[in-house]
């Protein structure tokens, strides 16, 4: 007789029928894959970044490919949050996903206001706040890498919705717990991490950097031993749910995240290396319930502390 798995898991209040979703930044707004993975089949995508105003990105080069995974500075290009409600949402609403609108800004101010816009446009489960931003009023310091900061956002995004917020943390920080602490207190239903490690690449021929922003975000499957270790800590410093990504290709590296606490977790440079990756994953780990008799994958969360 077959198991019968549940695969449903709840990020933060966000209901997802399975524990598998795509990092913002690596799937668009979800039409772009569509003809590889029906995005109904996943238990959600984080829509690419949206900011206040329209970013054309950084100056190109801004994606090299190193051993083991990618560095990308892209510099948050999108279309601005008014074209965005007006020209995508209508059409990524009709996704059959729970859907995460992944935000970021260069104030305070910014992640309000864009927060308070999108809430009222409707269309979304929840909202992922990026805290890798400069802080233009503090000299460019990143409000994910000072717990105050990252609080303060996190306080102003909580303010300006009722929907569930994540706050997507920095790895690039001495200790990656003291964030964690700082935004749930704010008012964080859940904690997606890591983002991007910074990092850089120099061509010998040139002498020169590889990227034309000279240093950029590492990520891919070179990342995730540092990636699986802040998870691990993380969802044992905290009570709220987290969302583990970092180098995720297979079944077998999702369930190294669940096991070491994600509640769900983002597939994003896998994205580019098989773009069948996410809905793989959601049958891979389907599949290791059943050889192991493992009727709710919520068993599987935590199971490595």
């Amino acid at each position: 007789m077959s198991v019968q798995v549940n695969l449903k898991v709840n990020l933060g209040g966000i209901e997802l029928k399975n524990p598998v979703t795509t990092a913002s930044g690596t799937y668009g707004f979800g039409e772009e894959y569509a003809s590889y993975v029906d995005p109904g089949e996943l238990g959600g995508i984080a829509l690419k970044c949206l900011t206040r105003e329209p970013r054309p990105g950084n100056p190109m080069p801004r994606i090299a490919e190193t051993p083991g995974g990618m560095l990308n500075s892209i510099g948050l290009q999108n279309p601005g949050i008014d074209l965005f409600i007006s020209e995508y949402l209508p059409k990524v609403r009709k996704l059959e996903t729970k859907l995460l609108a992944n935000i970021a800004g260069n104030t305070v101010e910014d992640y309000a206001y864009v927060t308070k816009v999108l809430d009222e446009a409707g269309g979304i489960a929840g909202f992922e706040i990026n805290i890798s931003c400069p802080n233009v009023k503090q000299g460019g310091i990143q409000f994910g890498t000072n717990s105050e900061m990252a609080a303060q956002v996190t306080k102003a995004v909580r303010e300006n919705t009722k929907l569930p917020v994540i706050v997507k943390l920095s790895p690039n920080v001495a200790d990656i717990t003291e964030i964690a602490r700082a935004v749930v207190g704010a008012g964080a239903d859940a904690l997606s991490l890591i983002n991007t490690l910074l990092g850089m690449a120099i061509d010998i021929k040139t002498r020169r950097p590889v990227l034309a922003n000279k240093m950029g975000g590492l990520s891919g499957p070179a990342i995730k031993p540092v990636a699986l270790r802040m998870v691990y800590q993380v969802s044992q410093a905290v009570k709220v749910p987290v969302l583990g990504m970092g180098g995720i290709l297979t079944a077998q590296d999702a369930l190294e995240f669940i096991m070491a606490g994600a509640t769900a977790v983002a597939v994003g440079t896998g994205n580019f290396v098989n773009p069948s990756a996410p809905r793989e994953i959601v049958e891979g780990i389907t599949e290791y319930c059943v050889q192991n008799g493992v009727k709710d994958v919520n068993e599987l969360i935590g199971a490595a502390w």
